[in-house]
């Protein structure tokens, strides 16, 4: 019940944002005519509609979103029809002649749209339309109800979040309406004047669906928001969850209890994952990031220092994955007996690479003992769901262990999982006995696996404990108390800390320029480019991103563009080579190659770690930029 006043309250708030200009002169058509036959079906109509199209698109992948752009066509026809009939009375009489031999009651339906009385069913077909127009800016309470049916699936949970949404934005809607219809009513009262206003009723909704038509609803006005209703917003999900960096209509398991990452994870709060496009690339993965090493240090461990493992429940059934590696479909008769180590990662998340050496040694030292390790490889960007880049990922990364592919999060959320990396231990009766969510705690984590394997009967299993893999480029471990730059999206999704003048400009070629001087976490893009929902791509070469950071390392996921045509760039640091602060995947000088979709190192400061402003210019054009980590 909370989830739905803050949804509700959420599409309150819609009233307040920019993007619900283009329907006001919609719902204002039905201005001075009784509320309950004509402005409440319109309302209904809308919010139902709405509701259901964003459902189907959080869940039903780009089939719906593409279906839903004739339906746009469509309802952009209807509107402006609608319209004419406000701004020339006669002209229903006239376009509706043909419709007599149907029946006067088709007829009087579709006149009721410029007649005082108003008709049920035109105001319904009005809100339906509205509904398929409607582009609500994605703040954060909409971002996380979508991101929920992303991750959880379709359910009457999503369904009625929605709706909540759509009902909170329907209900500000009727009061701003109610007190137009009072206002107009005067109007007409003292001065005539109901057929000139029934005219700029026809004009305004005539041009709302111009802007509609140029994509004003969701370019333009997204970014010339006069009142901070994301803020607002913020604050009604932080006074829900003040203590936790967690989506709230994301459900867990009650073994997982709010468990928050006791160290370097990436939380999912994309709403891409309802996605199913896949971007497929032709180029191989250069294997710069690099297999952890054979010779390790060790170090004996206690396991009584892990203290007692309780059961979590039972391991779901892994029999949501689209695809297996490196082995066949793995049931839970193969695994009765086995000590298990789910490790959920996605292969170009930097905190899945710091923690993969430690997986891999555990899986080696372990193997004859009675542990598999299956690695559940749930996707963050498109790109990551095509089962060939993973394939290449996986070879580079020397993973030898199983592999499945979660392209549906199936799994996902079957374990009711969050996070990128995930550990959950599983003992040899099948029962979840143990978790970690993020980078760190690998002892602890190690003296589960013993502890787990001694429970199962194993004999004279080892009790010395990996403490350094010899893992070197991307792999290495963070410098945490060094790292004061957040991860940060290019993609205008969830895009954060953007200084180029004039803003982001959604779904379009735009040019964008640097300001003079960048503050700490700061970034800004040069040249020409094109930002979409999960990363922005390059139109003309010579194009620049600018970042001033704090952190040993930086890394940048790029890609080339669907050509897969490599694309070389170059990097400075302060405005200089980088010389010996050169990432793994950069030559001294600067100069690099994007020639697969992973994530690229591009600095490693050596000796005292200090501030500097990061610049990368690409030579060619066709990069797509994703996200930069830090380490």
């Amino acid at each position: 019940m909370l989830l739905i006043l803050i949804s509700y309250l959420g599409g309150v708030l819609t009233i307040l944002s920019p993007c619900i200009l283009p329907v006001l002169p919609f719902v204002f058509a039905r201005t001075g005519q009784p509320f309950r036959r004509s402005g409440l079906p319109l309302l209904v109509g809308m919010a139902l509609t709405f509701a259901a199209v964003a459902t189907l698109a959080a869940v039903g992948g780009n089939w719906v979103l593409q279906t839903n752009q004739y339906g746009r066509w469509l309802a952009m026809a209807l509107l402006a029809f609608f319209g004419l009939t406000l701004l020339f009375p006669h002209l229903a009489d006239k376009l509706t002649k043909p419709l007599i031999a149907v029946g006067d009651r088709l007829s009087n339906t579709v006149n009721t749209a410029h007649a005082d009385g108003g008709g049920v069913g035109s105001s319904l077909l009005l809100g339906v339309a509205t509904g398929l127009l409607w582009a609500p800016c994605a703040g954060p309470v909409l971002g996380l109800l979508l991101t929920g049916a992303a991750l959880n699936g379709a359910s009457a949970q999503t369904t009625f979040l929605l709706l909540a949404y759509a009902a909170g934005a329907a209900t500000s809607l009727a009061v701003a309406l109610l007190i137009g219809g009072k206002v107009f009513a005067a109007m007409k009262r003292s001065l005539g004047a109901g057929e000139w206003i029934r005219r700029i009723l026809g004009a305004a909704m005539i041009a709302g669906v111009a802007a509609i038509a140029l994509g004003l609803d969701t370019g333009l006005l997204t970014r010339l928001s006069t009142v901070a209703t994301s803020g607002l917003e913020q604050q009604l999900i932080d006074s829900y969850t003040p203590n936790s960096p967690d989506s709230p209509d994301v459900q867990v398991n009650p073994a997982q209890a709010q468990t928050a990452p006791q160290q370097g994870a990436m939380m999912a709060s994309n709403a891409m994952m309802a996605s199913n496009a896949m971007m497929a690339s032709d180029k191989q993965m250069a294997s710069n990031t690099m297999a952890p090493s054979n010779a390790m240090m060790s170090a004996h461990g206690d396991n009584a220092a892990v203290g007692a493992l309780h059961e979590e429940g039972i391991m779901p059934a892994l029999t949501g994955a689209t695809q297996w590696l490196n082995s066949k479909p793995l049931t839970a008769q193969d695994l009765k007996g086995k000590v298990v180590l789910i490790d959920f990662w996605t292969y170009s998340c930097i905190n899945c690479l710091r923690s993969l050496p430690y997986v891999q040694a555990w899986a080696k030292k372990y193997r004859d003992q009675g542990l598999v390790v299956i690695g559940v490889h749930a996707p963050e960007f498109a790109f990551e769901r095509d089962p060939a880049n993973v394939s290449k990922a996986v070879r580079d990364l020397g993973i030898s262990y199983p592999i499945a592919i979660d392209n549906n999060y199936a799994i996902w959320r079957a374990f009711g999982n969050k996070y990128w990396p995930a550990h959950y231990f599983i003992d040899a009766t099948g029962r979840i006995r143990h978790h970690h969510f993020g980078e760190g705690e690998y002892v602890q984590s190690e003296q589960v696996i013993q502890q787990l394997l001694e429970e199962a009967g194993q004999k004279n299993v080892a009790n010395d404990v990996v403490i350094e893999t010899g893992a070197a480029g991307a792999q290495m471990a963070a410098d945490d108390s060094q790292v004061k730059s957040p991860e940060t999206y290019l993609g205008y999704s969830r895009v954060q800390n953007f200084v180029s003048p004039g803003g982001i400009q959604q779904n379009r070629n735009a040019d964008y320029s640097l300001p003079a001087q960048l503050a700490l976490n700061q970034w800004g893009l040069a040249g020409n480019w094109k930002v979409q929902e999960e990363h922005a791509a390059l139109t003309q070469k010579g194009g620049r991103i600018t970042y001033r950071f704090h952190a040993r390392d930086l890394h940048l996921v790029l890609g080339p563009d669907k050509d897969g045509k490599p694309v070389r760039f170059r990097v400075t640091i302060d405005g200089t080579a980088p010389g010996a602060a050169h990432g793994s995947d950069i030559a001294v000088d600067g100069s690099g190659t994007v020639t697969a979709q992973r994530l690229y190192q591009l600095v490693r400061q050596s000796g005292k770690v200090a501030g500097h402003t990061f610049s990368i210019e690409f030579l060619d054009p066709g990069v797509e930029a994703y996200a930069f980590t830090f380490g």
